[in-house]
This record gives C-alpha cells, sequence and structure tokens, in this order.
C-alpha cells in the first residue's frame, strides 16, 4: 500500500487531502500540529502523531518512523504564533530559525522543505491527490463583475502580484482603482474585513499566487469564512488566480456567495 504523509494545520484542507488520499488507497499518516489541526483527522489517519508545532526534530523523526517517502504540507500555520510566544521550537528548529535571512513566508517555509527532504521524504504539491480543489477559469457566480468592477480586478491584480513577489501577502482590496488594504500578517479575512471598513459596500478582494509561487507551499485558499468576511463589510467581487488556487466547499462557496449578492471569479492573465 502507498503512503503519504499530512502535515496537517488549520482548516477543512488536511481533512479533504486525507479524505481523497485514502480514497485512492493511500495509508494516511499524520502529523496534526497542536492546537491548529482539525480534531477529525484522527478519524481520517491511519496513524497520527500530535505534535507542538516547533518540534520540528519530533516532526521529521515521525515521518522516519513510518518510512514516508512522500509528505503535503496542508492547512495554515498563522506566522503570528512566533510573535505569540506560543511556538516552543527544539534545537533542531532554532538552529533553522537562526540560519534564515528573514521571517518572510517563504524564507521559513523553503527552510523547513529544505530540512524534511534532506531526510529522504519528497514534499509533494498540495493538490496532487485533489486536483478538484483548483479554481477553475472563469466567471463562477451568475452574475458577473460591472465594467468598473473589471477595471477594479485589472488593478487589484497587478497590486497583489507585486506583493506577493514581495512576500508581503497574497490578497488586496481595492475600490475605485484604490488600495483599501493589503494583507500582511493577520490573513486574509482580517484584512478583507479592514479594507472593507475603508472601502465602505462594494469592494473587489483579490487573491493571486506570488509570482514565485511553489505549489507545494502556501497555496492560496478561500473558503466560507472568506465569504463571511466579505458579508461582514458588504464586499462585492472575489477574485482568485485560476489553477493557482484552491476552493473549500466549492459547490456551497458558490451557493453562498450567489445568496450574499456577491461575484466570484477564477481569473488568469496572460
Amino acid at each position: 500500500m502507498k503512503t503519504i504523509g499530512i502535515i496537517a494545520g488549520t482548516g477543512e484542507l488536511p481533512k479533504i487531502i486525507a479524505q481523497d488520499a485514502r480514497e485512492r488507497g493511500y495509508r494516511v499518516i499524520t502529523i496534526a500540529l497542536e492546537n491548529l489541526a482539525p480534531a477529525e483527522m484522527d478519524g481520517l489517519s491511519d496513524e497520527i502523531r500530535w505534535i507542538n508545532v516547533g518540534k520540528l526534530g519530533e516532526l521529521i523523526s515521525v515521518l522516519r518512523e513510518f518510512n514516508v517517502k512522500e509528505a503535503i504540507m496542508a492547512g495554515k500555520v498563522p506566522k503570528s504564533l512566533i510573535y505569540k510566544s506560543k511556538i516552543t521550537p527544539d534545537l533542531r528548529a532554532i538552529k533553522l530559525l537562526f540560519s534564515l535571512k528573514d521571517k518572510s513566508d517563504d524564507s521559513i517555509l523553503n527552510a523547513i522543505t529544505r530540512e524534511i527532504e534532506s531526510e529522504g521524504v519528497s514534499i509533494i504539491d498540495t493538490t496532487t491527490l485533489s486536483p478538484h480543489l483548483l479554481t477553475p477559469e472563469g466567471v463562477l457566480t451568475e452574475e458577473p463583475p460591472s465594467k468598473d468592477e473589471w477595471k477594479d480586478i485589472e488593478f487589484g491584480w497587478k497590486i497583489a502580484k507585486e506583493t506577493g513577489r514581495l512576500d508581503i501577502g497574497q490578497t488586496v482590496v481595492v475600490k475605485g482603482q484604490a488600495v483599501m488594504a493589503v494583507e500582511a500578517i493577520e490573513g486574509t479575512d482580517e484584512a478583507i474585513r479592514r479594507g472593507g471598513k475603508w472601502a465602505g459596500s462594494g469592494a473587489v478582494v483579490v487573491k493571486t499566487s506570488k509570482p514565485q509561487q511553489d505549489m507545494r507551499l502556501d497555496v492560496p485558499v478561500v473558503g466560507l469564512s472568506t465569504i463571511k468576511a466579505m458579508v461582514d463589510v458588504t464586499a462585492r467581487v472575489l477574485v482568485i488566480e485560476a489553477q493557482k488556487s484552491i476552493i473549500i466547499n466549492k459547490g456551497k462557496l458558490i451557493k453562498e456567495a450567489e445568496e450574499s449578492g456577491i461575484t466570484i471569479v477564477g481569473y488568469r492573465k496572460g
């Protein structure tokens, strides 16, 4: 039987990938990050170990214990944990953190990936076993954007790609071809709420992959909480990059968006 390791953070994504893996006949070994991974991972895993997010050495030991050769990183690990003293790093994690040139998302994730792969475990693309999660191209809801909203989409796309290139965040909130908010450490949903307060009703939310996006790491994800955040501030359009982002619970998300007067676009430029 084929084996897959899942390094599980927050949200629905680890559960979906685990279920898809089991349906494909994989033996699922989960490293569930304490206080982050969903409790349901217990029932979706053949073997599971709950560990503190800072215990890099222990994480690698579990992968080796179960002879895992391929693993998927699934679910968010908020970087804010570093600044809230919620992580208790082991020696291996401390050495890794001190080796970094900075604490950007790319620097941290790439360093962790290299450390894991140095032990003979390949980190594979997030959607390898779940291609149905990838965002399709086109207008996904019944109502398309207006002419002015398309202008905001084009404007916001350029800004989001640039902030992604700088590894600041993946999401921008715009209105009237002006930036209302740029995602930083707070995450997409809070950036939407912050930008929406300045925009009033009718904001356009644009979430893209980075130009240097590694599809194994931190792939852009939207879900029902994204729609809720938009409803909270009466935002109007959600744009996500086609084939380089993930939609969780796609059918339900589109239904909720339509009922809330929100348009969703899977966008690809060039």
